[in-house]
């Protein structure tokens, strides 16, 4: 990766679009910063609950902590991810989308903007939580009247559904005009800064310790311990990120005119974690619809059973995320790999698997293995998904490093980091075939 990095930086074109993309991170991270006129952002810090099952704590995956800190960009790239996962779930259920997608790259152009159109609302939606969340944490910026003290949070509403656009907005020229990957460099950056600071609280935490050596030594080693277990987590994330299972495929010999062609082994990479994330954000925002819609009313009945049945670490919540964990990985499964049209492909250019016979019997055996590396995958996923239930019983609250991880958020800085990775040595590839062409 740092040798893709210093090869990227050599060439003057790339090195642009670098520094385009860190400008573009730099002006997310500085609204990020930037309070909301109408907030007491004091209060809302304080009061902010950033556990793992909260309201926050599940916004903050994505996000970043900033999320709950009643700032411009609090809504971050949220809206924008849900209107895909939502778009991208329509479009096979409605025809004329379906066929939408099939029209090239008009057709693409038209389902992004409903896309962009579907994130607005939901943001709209998002805000209204937000300033449900926040509860009376409001300076009345247009007085002290309840009428004035609604119109602060109306106001404060537009703000947020704006930022949530601009920050769209950001993602999609840094894909158009930076190293591409918009959206996920936003999640990127943002887990990482809700990372960093977390990190930062728990070392002032022990900081203040220093007068009681026995609980400043226990801090220390479950700070040690928790760096330790990270840094395997992440080996385990990158290796099963990568790994694959690869079918071979053979091509027969075929004479054309005075030319043979064919003859040639070649191979089907199917990843295991080839769905990525999407199947945990899919999980997460299933269970934390009906939370967000029960916050607008804290004190009722329905969102005190919720988060006490279905809150991080209840048996309710592990048997519900893993079955919808390895629901959506199938689901996922069967709308990116389609065994089908792959096996026609082989026999339409002559090619076989060993073993199988061409035709049905060969989707019929892809679709096997697909469903035997989704099952390996789903698993995976879901593990991931569950270990900040066991941090949280392991590690002490005060420390703030249960707030600071997020295996989900782990998995996702490790898929950018590789996507990201892989986009670099695709630029440096054109750059390379152009020159050997001129």
């Amino acid at each position: 990766m740092f040798k893709t990095i210093a090869n990227a930086f050599r060439d003057k074109e790339i090195r642009k679009r670098i520094f385009l993309t860190l400008l573009m991170l730099a002006i997310f991270r500085l609204g990020a910063f930037i309070p909301i006129p109408g907030l007491d952002v004091n209060a809302i810090n304080s009061n902010s609950n950033l556990d793992a099952g909260s309201f926050f704590g599940i916004i903050a995956t994505i996000n970043g902590t900033f999320g709950s800190q009643g700032t411009l960009f609090s809504l971050g790239i949220m809206p924008f991810i849900n209107s895909f996962i939502i778009m991208q779930l329509i479009t096979i259920i409605i025809p004329k989308l379906e066929r939408m997608s099939k029209e090239g790259e008009e057709g693409r152009k038209k389902i992004t903007q409903i896309t962009r159109y579907v994130a607005i609302g939901l943001a709209v939606v998002q805000a209204f939580g937000f300033v449900m969340s926040w509860g009376d944490n409001f300076v009345g910026l247009f007085g002290n009247g309840v009428a004035n003290q609604w119109l602060t949070r109306i106001m404060t509403v537009i703000i947020l559904t704006a930022g949530s656009t601009f920050v769209m907005w950001l993602g999609e020229r840094i894909t158009e005009y930076g190293i591409g990957n918009g959206t996920s460099l936003i999640i990127f950056i943002g887990i990482l800064s809700g990372i960093g600071n977390s990190i930062i609280q728990s070392i002032k935490t022990m900081a203040g310790q220093s007068g009681d050596t026995s609980a400043l030594m226990g801090s220390i080693w479950y700070f040690i311990g928790f760096i330790v277990f990270v840094i395997l987590l992440f080996l385990f994330i990158v290796y099963v990120d990568m790994a694959e299972r690869r079918i071979p495929v053979r091509y027969a010999k075929q004479v054309k005119g005075n030319k043979m062609y064919g003859g040639q082994t070649s191979n089907i990479p199917m990843k295991v974690n080839a769905s990525g994330v999407m199947p945990i954000i899919f999980a997460s925002s299933f269970l934390m619809f009906p939370q967000m819609i029960a916050s607008f009313w804290p004190e009722s009945d329905f969102y005190s059973w919720y988060s006490k049945y279905l809150g991080v670490g209840s048996w309710a919540y592990i048997v519900v995320i893993t079955l919808l964990i390895l629901f959506f990985s199938y689901f996922y499964a069967q709308i990116q790999f389609n065994p089908i049209e792959v096996s026609k492909n082989i026999q339409q250019y002559g090619g076989f698997i060993p073993g199988i016979r061409p035709g049905k019997p060969t989707s019929d055996y892809l679709a096997k293995i697909n469903n035997r590396i989704t099952l390996f995958g789903a698993i995976f996923l879901a593990i991931i998904a569950l270990i900040p239930s066991i941090l949280v019983a392991a590690i002490p609250s005060e420390l703030g490093l249960t707030n600071a991880f997020s295996a989900t958020g782990l998995l996702i800085v490790v898929s950018v980091a590789l996507e990201t990775n892989k986009q670099l040595e695709s630029q440096i590839m054109m750059k390379t075939y152009k020159g050997f062409l001129k």
